[in-house]
């Protein structure tokens, strides 16, 4: 919507970060054709963009509250079989899709967010529809759709260097590509090894900053004082061992993206200066009373949950608000496991390049191992297995065994009884090696981990013949 049409008097903008992320919203579907809504729980659309209102009811653009159904369905009922409904009823639900309604009334919409408030609750959803209402398309929109999909699903199943055709990776690939276009902050949430970094140069390739530099800072792994000297710079004498005056990483992204990792291990302190920067646009290096006028995204990322951090007193809440304008959520491995497949031979190839190895081929039952495995580490250690393995495997193909010390099944063990059988026990014997592992070798927090009884551990121990 443009203009004063795009916002009237509605209680979720008195919410800050609702309101916040409506605003960068704005900034991203104004600049798409395709018909992107904010709806509350009742369905009153909050906000729409110019393309959205062209798909309905011009009236209900007059700044009037109305409903989704009555603006672009022309009916006086909600649906009754919505989709995007489901998002307020569970916080476990982070996506609906839909492409028909029961009564068979085709509203377009493609797919659906929850939209948290200050509190964590979801109060209102983000809608991207295609084309227009009752299932008509506009030409730019149909020829969009013809080279990004084929059958509702993308046309390769990767989005830059990212692997996946899971549902969750879908619609986070859809995400990226709707984030890129703006300039708000983004705040990358997701266990370690979920790729976050790779996610972060994404939306920063696939950015009008693309040209520009992209600087990585793992907050983590610097002091304080460090981490303020190598984000804001200092001047010649601001400390003991500053001999020279150096430009700060945030100066040196000017103009593209700084990627902060694991923002949540940073002092008060830091996040001060960080959220003054963000807000006045400008640095102030360590020593000196000059301030720098800087043009730089800020991305963010953190393995960990910053709303129970604001409540214990960790983490400020008004840099939250500005961190997690457009908050992404990486799943973990063990929810998208069909995309392993796919990463492995995707790793494989880039591993056999790496270490100038042929391909070997993976038998059926160390893929079906690789798919069963717990991955405590996510993708990160999906990939550094394959790459032992690929350097250290005898070949000519991968087995369990070389993954995780499982001899493979004899060649006459081929019917498919056996075959499950087999598949089974080397996805148990991995899950108990793993648990072993991230249990430091402790047995009974070992069975903890596994929940099963230590003497059920002890006697798989024993007939896995694990050590």
């Amino acid at each position: 919507m443009a203009g004063s049409r795009d916002k009237f008097s509605h209680p979720s903008f008195t919410d800050p970060v609702l309101a916040a992320r409506v605003d960068a919203l704005k900034l991203l579907a104004d600049r798409v054709t395709d018909r992107v809504m904010v709806l509350d729980k009742d369905l009153t659309i909050i906000y729409a963009n110019q393309s959205g209102w062209s798909g309905g009811d011009h009236r209900a653009s007059s700044g009037r509250p109305t409903k989704c159904y009555e603006a672009f369905l022309n009916r006086t009922d909600p649906c009754g079989a919505c989709p995007a409904t489901k998002v307020f009823e569970s916080a476990e639900v982070r996506a609906v899709s839909c492409s028909t309604h029961g009564d068979g009334t085709t509203c377009g919409m493609q797919q659906a967010y929850p939209l948290l408030s200050s509190r964590g609750e979801t109060t209102s959803v983000l809608v991207i529809l295609n084309g227009m209402a009752g299932g008509a398309h506009t030409e730019a929109s149909s020829a969009r759709g013809r080279h990004r999909t084929e059958g509702g699903r993308p046309a390769a199943p990767h989005l830059e260097d990212l692997v996946g055709d899971s549902a969750c990776m879908r619609e986070l690939f859809e995400m990226i590509r709707l984030v890129a276009d703006s300039e708000a902050p983004v705040l990358l949430q997701g266990e370690s090894g979920t790729g976050k970094e790779l996610v972060a140069r994404t939306i920063h390739r696939l950015s009008a900053r693309h040209d520009q530099p992209f600087v990585v800072v793992d907050c983590g792994s610097l002091s304080a004082t460090l981490l303020e000297s190598e984000l804001f710079g200092h001047v010649k004498g601001a400390f003991t061992g500053a001999m020279s005056s150096k430009k700060g990483l945030i100066e040196e992204a000017d103009g593209g993206t700084i990627f902060l990792d694991e923002i949540a291990d940073t002092s008060a302190h830091f996040q001060s200066k960080l959220l003054r920067a963000l807000q006045e646009g400008e640095i102030k290096p360590v020593g000196s009373s000059r301030s720098v006028k800087v043009d730089v995204r800020v991305i963010t990322a953190t393995n960990k949950d910053l709303t129970d951090l604001i409540g214990a007193k960790a983490f400020r809440a008004d840099l939250y608000y500005r961190l997690a304008v457009l908050p992404l959520v990486l799943p973990p491995l063990r929810e998208r496991r069909e995309d392993i497949p796919l990463l492995v031979n995707h790793f494989i190839a880039r591993a056999s390049c790496r270490n100038a190895k042929p391909s070997c081929p993976l038998t059926f039952e160390a893929m079906q191992a690789l798919a069963e495995a717990p991955w405590p580490g996510n993708v990160r250690e999906l990939q550094h297995m394959i790459e032992r393995v690929v350097v250290t495997a005898p070949g000519p193909e991968l087995t369990p065994q070389d993954f995780f010390g499982v001899p493979a099944a004899p060649p006459s063990a081929n019917d498919l009884r056996t075959v499950a059988r087999n598949a089974v026990g080397t996805a148990e014997r991995a899950r108990i090696v793993e648990a072993l592992r991230v249990a430091d070798g402790q047995r009974t927090r070992a069975a903890h981990i596994l929940r099963i009884s230590r003497g059920s551990l002890y006697n798989k121990l024993k007939a896995y013949r694990i050590e």
